[in-house]
């Protein structure tokens, strides 16, 4: 072993400041774009108001280095001396009212297919959660109270269960987390058990007995952890503060156009950009100035193209990701709720051709306005379970078909975990038997030893 100098070559990612403004910009809805957008032209010289509303035609760039001069060789470029301008249409804001965390879960009840009774049911268990999240009644009690089936009344909380915020609906803390642990995750049992059997040993920090028991090392225990503190043990919370009404900006609009969809960009808030004519001439005109002040000139131009090329990518990949959407979830636009689809960030982002991170940031934080009403983008991604036929089945769906073969077992000789996946299987849903587990617990039904009558 001795000191020595090695010359190699590596590959490796690195955040420009343009990448990290063009990821900020893509992230950002329409309004707080605005926000951002009139902070860069305070901080930003170059940059200015046109008087007219005019479409800037610049593609994504990858190269870091603008060739100014070459740039701005054509007036059209930035909308530079360019008299382009186009029809803008406006669309008001959309008031969402919730007042309290009951009217939110409300909201999201009355959007799904259930029969009257069930609605009722499931009005009964939302009065019956309190602001932290939490249901404070049993089952049999509700039961009770209402008159109606226990099992009738765990299928309706499991479909409650699902809702936003996640882990809302929980009767303690372990249930609570659980809820909002990731099945995809594939340290996912891990994480379960963990929550299931050591939430005491975290609170303590005896991470050296969960991870003798987990047959794990201190330092993977710990990042375990790390990722359960994450969760949060009190979901309502985010609600509990009064709001009269939450004015909603949709960042899209789909709208029917006979028996088509047409997809808007909503972006009619955001300012068109320009360059200030002044600093356009220091560049185009080799004007004698100190090399200082070109240095700075030329530092605040480069700035201000990559925030205009941000705003036009922005623009261009919700305009993508928005009518792969439509295509998905086309029966839902044409029918309604029922036939909403499962659908991943994967499957659109393959279908757009970019990154995951990509199209979760196009989804982040933004709404879309549709005939069937206003939605987060993230209730068009609803989870689904594979079928024989290569398909998908909703996850509710599922998780009634479970419900309806336990209601039909022998009480004497319940079904195994094991034993419901096989019958799945043979019904043509492709599922795993932790899956089964995960979703008999959610529905609150016991496990077959605890179910076993005599």
């Amino acid at each position: 072993m001795e000191p020595r100098l090695i010359l190699e070559q590596t590959q490796k990612l690195i955040m420009t400041p343009e990448l990290k403004q063009a990821i900020t910009v893509l992230t950002l809805p329409a309004l707080e774009l605005t926000n951002y957008i009139q902070q860069q032209l305070e901080e930003n010289p170059v940059l200015e108001l046109p008087e007219g509303l005019v479409e800037p035609d610049l593609p994504p760039s990858e190269d870091g280095n603008i060739d100014l001069k070459e740039l701005f060789a054509d007036s059209s470029d930035l909308g530079l001396g360019a008299d382009v301008f186009r029809e803008e249409k406006f669309f008001e804001p959309v008031v969402i009212q919730y007042s309290s965390l009951q009217d939110y879960l409300k909201f999201q009840l009355h959007i799904i297919k259930l029969t009257p009774k069930e609605s009722r049911i499931g009005e009964f268990i939302i009065d019956s959660i309190n602001s932290e999240g939490y249901l404070t009644v049993s089952v049999e009690e509700i039961a009770e109270v209402i008159g109606e089936s226990k099992s009738q009344i765990n299928e309706i909380l499991a479909i409650i269960k699902t809702f936003d915020p996640a882990g809302v609906g929980a009767s303690n803390l372990s249930e609570c987390l659980k809820l909002q642990l990731d099945p995809s995750d594939p340290r996912y049992d891990l994480l379960y058990r963990i929550v299931d059997r050591h939430l005491d040993d975290i609170a303590c920090n005896r991470l050296a007995l969960v991870a003798k028991e987990l047959k794990l090392t201190i330092k993977e225990t710990q990042e375990l952890v790390k990722t359960i503190k994450k969760l949060d043990p009190k979901p309502g919370l985010q609600y509990a503060q009064e709001k009269s009404a939450e004015y909603i900006l949709p960042d899209v609009v789909i709208e029917r156009v006979g028996n088509d969809y047409v997809v808007l960009v909503n972006d009619t808030t955001v300012p068109r950009l320009n360059i200030n004519s002044y600093y356009r001439n220091l560049v185009l005109n080799d004007l004698h100035i100190d090399d200082n002040v070109r240095k700075f000139v030329e530092g605040k131009l480069n700035s201000a193209i990559w925030l205009i090329k941000s705003i036009e990518q922005r623009r261009f990949t919700l305009y993508k990701v928005a009518s792969t959407v439509v295509e998905y979830q086309r029966e839902f636009l044409d029918k309604g709720i029922a036939y909403l689809v499962p659908l991943t960030l994967k499957d659109v982002a393959e279908k757009v051709g970019v990154h995951e991170s990509t199209v979760s940031r196009a989804i982040s934080n933004k709404y879309v306005q549709t005939p069937r009403g206003t939605f987060s983008w993230k209730f068009f991604f609803a989870r689904g379970v594979g079928t024989a036929e290569g398909d998908a089945a909703s996850a509710n769906w599922v998780k009634k078909m479970i419900q309806d073969i336990i209601n039909g077992e022998n009480p004497k000789q319940p079904y195994s975990d094991q034993k419901l996946t096989n019958i799945l299987h043979e019904k043509g849903i492709k599922i795993s038997r932790r899956t089964v587990a995960k979703y008999r617990e959610e529905l609150g039904i016991l496990s077959s030893s605890q179910r076993k009558r005599y």
